[in-house]
């Protein structure tokens, strides 16, 4: 049991107690009375701030799809050439991964789990992640991404840095290799190219 503490935000104490437990137990294998529980809050505190355990997922869910597009925002560079602009993106996305291993392990349990409805990861994708999707609208235009439908080529480059990232954290040391490094982004790229 975690130990409410003095000033500590209680709905951000539930988020973080459940992203330990979704991650250990799985969705289904977490009770709300076993967050609640693990929190150091009462089961009535925890529904006054989620109406039920999958409003609880998909906030979560949003929350860390935020964090991270907070994150790779904050590295955007929004000039130059679109390769080296998304290669930034790519190892500092790598990056967020290895320095948030309990987020990144959310993200490969449910990101393409039938538990995450597919509006909710459509508005993840596009609207919170939103600059990935003009970023390959400007590259189709410049003629350095392939003119194929943006939901799926998203899609896709969802699917590979889930990929690239589980890859790395399995294997930390080769996260710091710029050889494996290099590679993953390569890989990337070259899905992206017409």
């Amino acid at each position: 049991m975690v130990k409410q503490t003095e000033g500590v935000d209680k709905r951000s104490q539930i988020l973080a107690t459940a992203l330990k437990l979704f991650n250990s137990q799985g969705f289904h294998g977490t009770s709300t009375a076993s967050i609640a529980k693990a929190a150091g809050v009462a089961t009535g505190t925890l529904f006054h701030h989620f109406p039920s355990k999958e409003a609880l997922l998909e906030i979560l869910f949003l929350s860390v799809k935020q964090e991270f597009a907070n994150a790779l925002g904050a590295m955007a560079v929004p000039e130059g050439e679109l390769k080296q602009q998304a290669r930034t993106l790519w190892l500092g996305a790598i990056d967020w991964g290895m320095e948030n291993p309990d987020k990144q392990q959310f993200f490969q349990q449910f990101s393409l789990s039938v538990e995450i409805p597919l509006p909710l990861r459509e508005e993840a994708m596009q609207g919170i992640l939103g600059f990935i999707g003009a970023m390959i609208l400007e590259g189709q235009k410049r003629g350095v991404i392939a003119a194929l439908p943006l939901p799926l080529l998203l899609e896709n480059c969802h699917g590979q840095y889930l990929s690239a990232s589980r890859f790395f954290l399995d294997r930390p040391a080769l996260a710091r290799d710029e050889t494996h490094r290099e590679a993953s982004f390569q890989l990337f790229w070259n899905a992206l190219r017409p």
